[in-house]
């Protein structure tokens, strides 16, 4: 109730939209402003918007284009400053008459159900509407029952089976401020609008002999004529439907699958043509019992592989059968692995996988029956010859080539083999994954073709951005031929570039060597790779070469870098898309091939100035002399003065050309404390002997002095290249075997180091010993022609000590043996002299 003034709204408070309308607003006598009413002003809101504000003590604007809905005007009373002081307001609601009810259906569920109808309303009104529902039967009965802004109402009468040929007319009024809309008639039997209730109490049977074979059992209604069912696996999506007339609660199930729980559901209808059909019923599970032994036969096919000259490996490969081919679980495949020629069987055995491999023998001929196996028996055995699939050249397939335009998958086309078309009695299409070498390998895919098909389309296991390898067989009886080609359905450029882990030169080329792109990273199948190289620092274009893609090869040679001149190299790949980023840059400078006349030059100068020092006699001769030097002293073999020898102490030195009683020397040595003589023959070859520094050991006996010379066999060096004048020869050899002539006198009178007595000659037989001291032809040679100390002095060469070993280190002689040493307290050897 508004105390100081009133609003009112004109030509009404519910306009439809875009009507204009007129609000005033006044004030009631005695509620001006004081002192005096020249201080009134009027102001109005509309919501919470100022829209104006007016003097006086009423005021009256005219307002458009209202929004549907509802909208508040308020007025308010401000005197000068004050505070403002509500008058009254007016709420105006836009909106717009009802469209007409479309689509009038009714319906009663079941036998005991009331008819309820359901329409559509139109667009919204955004004012009150009323809907008003009508039903007009036989015998002039009527029903009405009214809702506001509702789509349904339920009438709560119920239609008898009695009344099942009678027709009926039901109609929907919708009606505002603003008008009023009626729907079409809708005119209908008792068997047009009962739906019936949803099938109950189901229940599912399946007999255990026939797994696919299952009933059931549901109850209806009394008056339903049709039930339709719908089953499918649990696992599945899609339903399968099944109509049945007069079912009378039972329908018996034949195509189920063995071992495969199912969902069941169920709804009926009263009449063929006629009403609509009940909601469908609870869910129902079940779970199918196996069935018989499989049907069918596997699909198999084999690889071989030759492992060494007597074995081969065979890795066989089947598929799955279909779910209606197992009838039920299957437990194993059987493999049956026999020798044709034998005739006996000489393998089986069972696998739970569906591959199998095993090692044959390279000779015979070979076949294999594979079968499924499920509890109540096995399928029929495939049957399939071992042969070699790609030994004939007479059957290789021409023109293999993969493409994939617009299909999901690849499209393989070939020609059939030039001069044994006829003889190919079917194709197989083989397929998978390219794989990197040493990384495990995928098991085969493949499609069997009829012979006179050239193409076919593989999109089982095929993925994009993958490479594959394809083999088209054609296969005759025992003998097989294949083409192999790459293919991909979906391919772009490669993510990377090949990897270089080694760049090495090799007589005068360079050889780079790479890691392959790993397989998910090649985005399809690679046709080449590309080298690039440049110099460093260089802003020039990189030179190139491109390389055919091969799985096994990961090295290239290259012959075009300038040696001494470093270069930068890098590698990418290319798909029929495009071509890959660059890999990692190496850097590498060849050396070249070595320049051979920065040796061959000096060696030559060198050769010519040795073999002119060479050339002279004094030169080659102190070479030598230093190279004995330069020997270690103890391997020297020096040979003991034959004068301390128990023979000399036994037999006095007598005159040069006096011998010795044979049979006195017989009877010294076969005294015991001699050892067995040994014979030992020794021929002076014609050859020009050269002595090292000669050893000289001085044993000191009761004032006396024995010097005694001598040298070994290995401590003369024979010049044989360069002979010397005959005369030349005796002299010297004679030098040689003087020395071993010279024994002490016991004269006490001789001064030490001094010889006072003639030389004699020995048997040649004598100093038995197995190194061999003397030379056994000593009489042979001619008599002395200067004085022995002539020719000691022309022997000794200068003493020069260059050794790098240390004869203190070389196991000195510290004994003591007497007046004088004897042989049979020796044992000489060419490392030592042990005592």
């Amino acid at each position: 109730v508004c105390t100081k003034g009133d609003v009112t709204v004109k030509p009404s408070d519910i306009i439809s939209h875009g009507s204009t309308v007129n609000i005033s607003c006044s004030l009631k006598p005695k509620q001006d402003c004081l002192p005096s009413s020249r201080l009134n002003t009027l102001v109005l809101y509309k919501i919470d918007k100022k829209i104006g504000h007016y003097p006086g003590r009423s005021v009256s604007i005219q307002v458009t284009d209202l929004s549907l809905g509802s909208t508040l005007f308020r007025c308010r009373l401000a005197c000068g400053r004050s505070y403002e002081t509500p008058v009254c307001g007016a709420e105006i609601l836009v909106g717009v008459a009802p469209e007409r009810p479309q689509n009038l259906t009714c319906t009663q569920k079941g036998e005991h159900g009331t008819v309820a109808c359901t329409w559509e309303k139109g667009q919204e009104t955004y004012i009150y509407t009323k809907f008003t529902l009508q039903l007009n039967g036989p015998k002039n009965v009527t029903r009405k029952k009214h809702c506001s802004n509702c789509n349904c109402l339920d009438l709560g009468i119920r239609l008898s089976p009695k009344l099942s040929e009678s027709s009926f007319m039901a109609t929907v009024t919708a009606t505002n401020s603003l008008g009023s809309s009626s729907s079409f008639p809708s005119t209908f039997t008792f068997l047009d609008i009962v739906r019936p209730l949803p099938p109950w109490d189901i229940r599912i049977k399946c007999s255990n002999a026939l797994g696919s074979r299952c009933t059931l059992r549901w109850r209806d209604e009394g008056w339903v004529l049709l039930s339709r069912l719908r089953y499918r696996p649990s696992n599945s999506k899609s339903w399968n439907m099944v109509n049945v007339t007069n079912a009378r609660g039972r329908h018996d199930l034949l195509d189920l699958k063995p071992l495969t729980e199912y969902e069941f559901q169920i709804s009926s209808k009263l009449h063929l043509f006629k009403g609509s059909w009940s909601d469908w019923s609870q869910s129902q599970t079940v779970h199918t019992p196996e069935g018989e032994e499989p049907t069918g036969t596997l699909d198999v096919w084999y690889l071989k592989q030759a492992l060494d000259y007597d074995r081969q490996q065979i890795s066989l490969f089947w598929k799955n059968l279909s779910v209606s081919e197992t009838r039920g679980k299957i437990l194993h495949y059987q493999v049956t692995l026999q020798e044709v020629t034998r005739k006996k069987i000489t393998l089986q055995n069972i696998t739970g996988h569906n591959f199998w491999t095993w090692v044959i023998p390279r000779t015979g001929i070979w076949t294999v029956a594979v079968s499924a196996a499920n509890s109540k028996g096995s399928s029929l055995p495939t049957r399939i010859n071992i042969t070699d699939l790609c030994g004939s050249g007479l059957l290789v397939p021409h023109q293999v080539s993969a493409y994939s335009e617009d299909v999901d998958g690849i499209v393989v086309t070939w020609q059939a083999p030039e001069k044994a078309a006829s003889a190919v009695q079917q194709y197989v299409v083989e397929w998978r994954a390219l794989h990197l070498v040493g990384s495990t390998q995928p098991p085969p895919s493949w499609l069997w073709v009829p012979p006179y098909n050239m193409s076919a389309l593989i999109s089982e296991n095929i993925k994009p951005y993958v490479c594959y390898e394809i083999r088209v067989h054609a296969l005759s009886r025992d003998q097989g031929g294949c083409s192999s080609i790459r293919g991909s359905s979906k391919y772009k450029a490669p993510l990377k570039g090949p990897h270089i882990n080694a760049i090495m030169e090799e007589k005068g080329s360079i050889l780079i060597s790479w890691n392959h792109i790993p397989v998910q990273e090649q985005m399809g199948c690679i046709l080449h790779y590309r080298i690039y190289w440049k110099e460093r620092d260089s802003s020039s274009q990189p030179e190139l070469c491109e390389i055919p893609y091969s799985l096994s090869q990961n090295s290239y040679l290259i012959n075009s870098l300038q040696p001494r001149v470093t270069y930068i190299l890098w590698m990418t790949a290319l798909t029929a898309a495009g071509e890959s980023p660059q890999g990692n840059e190496r850097e590498f400078s060849p050396q070249g091939k070595a320049s051979w006349n920065m040796f061959v030059t000096p060696s030559i100068c060198i050769a010519i100035i040795m073999v002119g020092v060479f050339s002279v006699r004094y030169f080659r001769q102190k070479a030598f002399v230093l190279l004995s030097l330069l020997r270690p002293q103890w391997c020297s073999r020096d040979i003991p003065d034959p004068a301390n020898s128990t023979w000399a102490k036994k037999y006095p030195i007598m005159e040069e050309k006096t011998q010795l009683p044979l049979d006195k020397l017989q009877m010294s040595w076969s005294t015991p404390e001699e050892p067995e003589p040994l014979v030992i023959n020794e021929v002076l070859h014609q050859m020009t002997p050269v002595f090292r520094h000669p050893h000289c050991l001085k044993w000191p006996v009761r004032g006396q002095g024995v010097q005694g010379y001598f040298t070994s066999k290995e401590d003369t060096v024979y010049r044989a290249s360069s002979p010397l004048p005959s005369r030349a020869l005796k002299a010297e050899t004679r030098q040689l075997v003087d020395l071993y002539k010279v024994l002490e006198s016991k004269d006490t009178s001789s001064k030490a180091g001094k010889i006072t007595s003639p030389l004699t000659v020995l048997p040649g037989d004598y100093l038995p010993s197995h190194e061999g001291y003397l030379p056994s032809n000593i009489d042979d040679l001619p008599s002395h022609e200067v004085p022995l100390a002539d020719q000691l002095e022309e022997l000794e060469p200068q003493h020069i000590s260059l050794s790098v070993f240390m004869s203190s280190s070389l196991h000195p002689l510290n004994f003591s043996c007497g007046e004088k040493l004897t042989l049979d307290q020796l044992k000489m050897g060419c490392d030592s002299l042990i005592l």
